[in-house]
């Protein structure tokens, strides 16, 4: 299998969100890991036997709760202890696991400004693919330029799914996903923008970057 390259990020502090929205705060992190790249089709062919039509592709068309089911099938094929377990639809995390998950939704802002404050952590044009490259669909992962952490894509191309419902103060269930994709107007790709979907709702802009490490609130 391709490896899911990961990239380790410091515990710290950043402003979150921008001036367009209510929510300024800092975000405090522990350690953890992130993948450099979002999950490739390739990878998902490897997991789970989707076939892959464009190997370096982010993979899209997953829901959230395929998401959680693929960091647990991850995490058994290098020999770590799976995050998740289920009741149905209810989803448990592990606070005691090694293996691989979604980030919160914390974590991944953390990860993707890499100490920015501003909407993005460079020009829109150069860092992110958006709806201004006339694309039909995702590119290769890597195209673009990285962030300070070195990750890749954390905004364009695909939005990403992180673990939070998108909000906690109502009844949904949807899950959040961060970041804007190759069909956003570039002003829309920014590091606050977030979007919602439920567990098992599937989008041709959005995909998945897993992490590892303590989960916050839980250990």
């Amino acid at each position: 299998m391709t490896d899911v390259e990961m990239a380790r990020i410091s515990a710290g502090s950043v402003l979150r969100g921008d001036l367009r929205g209510v929510e300024r705060r800092e975000i405090v992190v522990e350690a953890f890991e992130i993948g450099v790249y979002p999950v490739t089709e390739e990878q998902v062919a490897d997991l789970i036997g989707i076939p892959a039509r464009n190997p370096r592709h982010p993979a899209t068309e997953i829901s959230w709760l395929r998401a959680i089911r693929l960091c647990n099938a991850l995490s058994e094929w290098e020999g770590l202890d799976p995050v998740y377990s289920f009741d149905g639809e209810v989803v448990r995390p592990d606070p005691d696991s090694d293996g691989f998950r979604l980030p919160t939704e914390d974590e991944w802002e953390y990860a993707c400004r890499a100490g920015a404050t501003g909407p993005a952590y460079g020009a829109v044009r150069d860092i992110a693919w958006t709806a201004a490259d006339g694309l039909r669909g995702p590119v290769d992962v890597g195209g673009r330029m990285p962030n300070l952490h070195g990750l890749f894509d954390t905004l364009g191309n695909v939005w990403e799914w992180c673990s939070d419902l998108y909000d906690p103060e109502g009844e949904s269930d949807a899950r959040v996903f961060r970041g804007g994709g190759w069909s956003d107007a570039p002003a829309e790709v920014r590091a606050a923008a977030r979007r919602g979907g439920r567990p098992r709702d599937a989008f041709d802009d959005v995909g998945v970057r897993v992490a590892r490490g303590p989960i916050p609130g839980l250990g």
